[in-house]
């Protein structure tokens, strides 16, 4: 019998919440704070290019961080299937030419 592929734990709708939840209250109070400086206009916008490209860049690195383990998964489960097949059509008992 063939054992079935693990399927990952979907999350929970309280997970997701509290992930978007998390995300949108801390870029704006990043953002309120940069929005507060008692400094100038030219500060304040170094700044908020800086969080903008922070928030980029992390959304980018998650990407590229699933995808790499995505296609991980499926180069392990093609060499599994390859390997299976190969024991499937492995016969000990005939003679070697």
């Amino acid at each position: 019998m063939r054992a079935q592929p693990e399927l990952p734990a979907a999350h929970s709708p309280a997970w997701v919440v509290q992930s978007w939840l998390s995300f949108a209250i801390s870029i704006t109070a990043t953002a309120l704070g940069i929005y507060c400086l008692p400094d100038g206009g030219w500060v304040k916008g170094f700044l908020a290019m800086g969080l903008l490209f922070t928030v980029g860049s992390s959304l980018s690195l998650a990407k590229t961080v699933r995808d790499l383990h995505d296609a991980h998964r499926i180069t392990a489960r093609i060499d599994e299937a390859r390997v299976t097949k190969l024991i499937a059509e492995h016969d000990p008992l005939k003679p070697a030419i």
